[in-house]
């Protein structure tokens, strides 16, 4: 049985695998996960936030399985680091400050990240902290422009830094679970798949 795609697709889309096409219209489904309804929003809003944009959930759970992927100290400098960046960009969108290209800089981190995992890429530790550095800052850019709209900026900017360690923490923990297995296969196959969303967003 095959599957009918949408007349209404390019045909440069509908000549791509099934896969691929799911997992680029699901990219840019979840680009509205984004906007956070006004007068909503406190430390549960923004604990599920991360869980419900898959964006976040793909670049945040990335940081914690290449962390596991290259070992050593970067099992947990890459997962501290991620979140304390991310209320440095956090304090630049709340303060309003226009930063333009944050959401390519987004699906770039799931791409870039996805790739690093995919290709098994162990770059020096301060590389790889650079990296992950400056997509903590499109992540958190965009979620502190999005704080004045919550009732209760401060809990949801909480629930959304401890949400984002946890994230963490299943990466690495998937990472290491995986990683021994089929000689690291799996994890790098993970990886092609969240590169694969990474395209997705960037072609939305």
């Amino acid at each position: 049985m095959s599957l009918s795609l949408p007349r209404s697709l390019p045909p440069s889309l509908r000549s791509l695998p099934p896969l691929a096409l799911f997992l680029m219209l699901a990219g840019a489904q979840s680009a509205s996960a984004h906007i956070v309804p006004t007068g909503s929003g406190g430390l549960s809003a923004g604990f599920e936030h991360p869980f419900t944009g898959y964006d976040h959930f793909l670049a945040m759970f990335s940081v914690g399985l290449w962390g596991a992927q290259m070992g050593g100290r970067r099992v947990w400098t890459l997962p501290v680091t991620f979140p304390m960046v991310m209320v440095i960009g956090g304090i630049v969108g709340i303060a309003g400050l226009q930063v333009p290209g944050i959401e390519t800089g987004i699906a770039l981190s799931i791409l870039v990240l996805g790739a690093a995992i995919a290709l098994a890429w162990k770059p020096q530790e301060w590389a790889s902290l650079a990296i992950i550095g400056f997509f903590a800052l499109c992540h958190g850019y965009a979620h502190g422009a999005e704080l004045p709209l919550a009732a209760n900026p401060a809990d949801y900017a909480v629930g959304f830094v401890v949400a984002t360690g946890l994230i963490h923490v299943i990466g690495v923990g998937v990472g290491l679970l995986l990683g021994p297995l089929w000689q690291g296969r799996i994890c790098r196959l993970l990886g092609g798949v969240i590169a694969l969303c990474g395209i997705g967003y960037l072609v939305a």
